[in-house]
């Protein structure tokens, strides 16, 4: 691993200051890493429930600080890909709590999975596939 999770921490809050306040990173390992998205009320669409696009980006920044994690900080990584299957309502008022494992981390492409929870709950509310482009060495 070329980075911590207090490295990556600091690169988030460094490098994404405008969303770095919504995640935190609950653990790094090789080839994982698991992300809270931390409840807000911006993040409800009507009906109360948390919006596709709060957990695609929950996904979305996962994946990436995994990969950070494996290959250090070159953050020009971008996604190329990603599919999303929401399965059911998350809880309302809770943290979401996203486990990922890099797939396949090659020289230019980076391919991860996610299964989103619900904090507390055994069953997860969302699982998303993701495809990055890692930027060549120069």
């Amino acid at each position: 691993m070329q980075m911590t999770r207090d490295e990556l921490e600091q690169f988030l809050r460094t490098e994404f200051q405008q969303v770095a306040e919504m995640f935190t990173i609950e653990d790094v390992a090789p080839m994982s890493a698991t992300v809270r998205l931390l409840h807000d009320p911006r993040h409800l669409r009507p009906g109360g429930t948390v919006s596709g696009p709060a957990m695609f980006a929950l996904a979305d920044v996962s994946v990436y600080l995994a990969i950070m994690a494996m290959i250090g900080p070159k953050g020009l990584s971008v996604t190329t890909n990603c599919a999303i299957d929401f399965m059911r309502k998350p809880a309302a008022g809770v943290d979401l709590i996203c486990r990922t494992r890099l797939l396949k981390l090659g020289r230019v492409l980076a391919v991860g999975e996610c299964l989103i929870f619900s904090d507390g709950s055994e069953a997860p509310v969302a699982r998303a596939s993701m495809t990055y482009s890692i930027p060549p060495e120069r």
